[in-house]
């Protein structure tokens, strides 16, 4: 595979204000620098400040603007102290990207009560507390966005992550049913599903398992964190504004 360059112009998100959270590592950091690189400012949150600071740093080195703010987006505290945050230094949000989740590899019947509500909570619970709250403060009173959830392929369930599949199936009919509610706001609702991604969370399931995941890709190789950014980025810009509550897969042809 070529070098990662980006597709978008470096202008194609000037103007713009974009939140992620879960933005210190993987996709959420890759996307982070995609939107900066397009022109757009930048605020990420998430769990670990380190991490977080590390996005900051490169994308002030390039010339953006970013604001890190640690923060645990299952809380809804800490939800409105990053949008808080966001809006004293930027004054709006025009793009969300839901990034952050997690969920573990189990059977089926050994995912306890718990265990569920644990994955259920970051993943759909903090997805919706973030994105009422960003609605409601500025999207909703102001010129609309693009609110962009975090999904997974293959979108017809995977096998000892049946807590994960279901959370993120949560979070399609989520964006399709806010579309028809937000949509007369400006506001466009969009789920992209990824596949099997290189990252930093993926290699934690051991050597053996992303083996098997990335002989089951069709195009024969794991997907990268740029790649689904840049999908993310599009659809922040004027190309991707006719794009509205559907699901996005960025897999190499899993889900077929």
């Amino acid at each position: 595979m070529d070098a990662y360059r980006s597709p978008l112009r470096a202008d194609a998100n000037a103007g713009r204000v974009a939140l992620v959270s879960g933005g210190g590592t993987g996709i959420g950091r890759a996307t982070a620098l995609e939107l900066a690189g397009t022109g757009a400012r930048v605020v990420v949150c998430g769990r670990r400040p380190d991490p977080l600071e590390e996005t900051r740093a490169q994308i002030e080195a390039t010339g953006g603007e970013c604001v890190a703010v640690p923060a645990d987006v299952r809380e809804e505290e800490d939800v409105a102290r990053v949008v808080d945050s966001a809006l004293e230094r930027f004054g709006h949000v025009d793009v969300l990207v839901n990034n952050a989740g997690g969920q573990f590899e189990a059977a089926a019947e050994d995912i306890s009560v718990n265990g569920w509500r644990a994955v259920h909570r970051l993943s759909v619970e903090a997805a919706w507390s973030m994105t009422r709250e960003v609605a409601t403060r500025s999207m909703i009173p102001g010129d609309g966005g693009l609110i962009v959830f975090s999904g997974f392929s293959p979108l017809r369930g995977m096998a000892r992550f049946a807590h994960g599949s279901a959370a993120r199936a949560a979070l399609r009919n989520l964006a399709s049913s806010l579309a028809l509610e937000w949509s007369r706001h400006g506001i466009r609702t969009v789920c992209v599903a990824a596949g099997s991604i290189r990252t930093e969370a993926l290699s934690r399931y051991g050597e053996d398992a992303v083996d098997e995941w990335e002989r089951g890709v069709p195009l024969g190789r794991l997907g990268n964190p740029e790649e689904v950014a840049s999908v993310i980025a599009f659809l922040a810009s004027t190309g991707g504004a006719y794009v509205n509550g559907t699901t996005i897969v960025v897999d190499g042809g899993i889900d077929a």
